[in-house]
């Protein structure tokens, strides 16, 4: 029987939607106000949920308390008020968009989590908008 468990925790972070090889005009046109030179923030939401067995012994299928740790140390520990841009090694060539937030973080969590686990994150980045990213 598999069950799914999930964790949920927030996180602030300025970034800014550009790319270097663009004029600022084609920037602008593409990313709209995302494109502000002096950046923008969003209190982003992330929802993490983990697949898996339940373990006869102790109930769980991942003890909650160890993947608030790991997403405490992985996610909220790097990004919380940081500039994605400029302070998150991860964004240096690679544009800060919630697609590519949701998959850096996968990323970080996968190495975390015991591989017979399906992972899945969702970011929301505003109340309305949100991403969701499993691996596939």
């Amino acid at each position: 029987m598999r069950v799914t468990v999930s964790r949920k925790a927030h996180f602030n972070a300025a970034h800014r939607l550009y790319r270097k090889d663009w004029t600022f005009e084609k920037n602008q046109a593409v990313f709209g106000k995302c494109n502000n030179p002096n950046y923008h923030g969003h209190n982003y939401e992330l929802i993490v949920s983990v697949t898996g067995e339940i373990d006869p012994e102790t109930g769980y299928v991942m003890d909650l308390g160890e993947l608030a740790a790991i997403i405490h140390r992985e996610v909220e520990e790097r990004l919380d008020h940081k500039n994605l841009n400029l302070d998150v090694p991860e964004f240096e060539n690679l544009n800060p968009t919630a697609e590519h937030i949701a998959v850096v973080i996968w990323d970080k969590l996968r190495k975390e989590i015991a591989t017979d686990k399906d992972l899945e994150v969702v970011l929301y980045e505003t109340p309305r908008n949100f991403v969701t990213y499993n691996g596939k």
